[in-house]
């Protein structure tokens, strides 16, 4: 399925791997986490995955900042890539960089514009050379803003994902990303498939973290929200030992939870009434006696409860 000529593998390349996306060959000169996480979730599709590297300064393995920022990171991410390391800006870099071009389906990247076309690996160079091969382009914000320097951090604050002094509990801006990267590869490979030629996609990790703040942008997530600490089912609570993330939010669910509340003393209905409706899990008393029930009770005792009566919920001991 390769764009160009077809050469065998080298020693040093990992073994065919089977999978969706068996011969395909994708180059990635993406650096930090958005790249190589979409390499690692392509390599794991099938595809053989090649990462080409400035070379490593004097005493590190690699120029990559995620390989200094969190080695095992990288290293996980890496599993199962081909590492080349060339001088983008010498001849002989470039040379190497046109020989993996001519036998690559897809190349991504995540460098901003200017230094694209300083590389030589813009869109229109590509598609004067390599007519087959598809881009992947990871940007930071898309069209007027793709110059600007930008982090997960001020995406996902720009999105709206970081309220207060608190940072976020992950690099959610970058593995969404990651994921729109791999979308946008496939994407590529089946237009390609209807019409014979490359493709140019840009992926923002800005629409990324916008894609994800849809639900807190719709009001779900908000305190009043449904999703948000407003039904009394959905949201978490201290328990004897630890906490619990209650996830009972459809009708079926609450009411179970709702039964076993009651069934307790905790509710006002009795154990054999019908439970409460999704309405009734927004009223201010059925928070209190969920909350009284669920601090009643151990981690082990809330996991056998939710075994026994279907209700989802993660119990997190301290």
């Amino acid at each position: 399925m390769s764009g160009a000529s077809s050469h065998p593998p080298t020693s040093t390349e990992p073994p065919a791997a089977a999978g969706p996306l068996a011969g395909v060959r994708i180059l990635s000169l993406a650096l930090n986490l958005p790249g190589p996480a979409a390499l690692m979730r392509l390599a794991g599709m099938g595809a053989h995955c090649t990462k080409l590297e400035a070379p490593a300064p004097a005493g590190a393995s690699t120029s990559d900042p995620m390989g200094q920022y969190d080695p095992a990171a990288y290293a996980q991410m890496h599993a199962g890539v081909q590492r080349v390391q060339a001088d983008l800006k010498s001849p002989a870099g470039q040379a190497q960089l046109q020989a993996l071009l001519e036998r690559s389906d897809v190349l991504l990247t995540s460098f901003r514009p200017a230094a694209m076309k300083k590389l030589g690996v813009d869109w229109a160079t590509l598609q004067a050379r390599y007519p087959g091969l598809s881009l992947v382009q990871i940007f930071g914000a898309a069209g007027e803003r793709a110059n600007e320097a930008g982090h997960d951090l001020s995406y996902q604050a720009e999105a709206g994902l970081v309220p207060g002094l608190h940072m976020p509990p992950s690099l959610l801006a970058d593995m969404a990303g990651a994921l729109m990267a791999c979308e946008a590869v496939l994407q590529a490979l089946l237009a390609r498939r209807a019409d014979g030629r490359g493709h140019c996609i840009e992926v923002s990790l800005l629409d990324a973290a916008h894609w994800l703040a849809l639900p807190r942008t719709w009001g779900l997530c908000a305190p009043q929200g449904m999703t948000g600490g407003a039904h009394a089912g959905y949201r978490l609570y201290p328990c004897a030992d630890g906490r619990v993330a209650l996830a009972a939010l459809e009708p079926h669910f609450a009411q179970r939870l709702w039964q076993q509340v009651c069934a307790a003393g905790e509710g006002t209905q009795t154990a054999d009434a019908p439970g409460a409706a999704a309405g009734d899990m927004l009223a201010e008393g059925t928070h209190e006696a969920v909350a009284a029930f669920c601090a009643a009770r151990s981690c082990a005792e809330l996991d056998a409860l939710a075994q026994a009566h279907d209700i989802p919920l993660l119990t997190m001991p301290d």
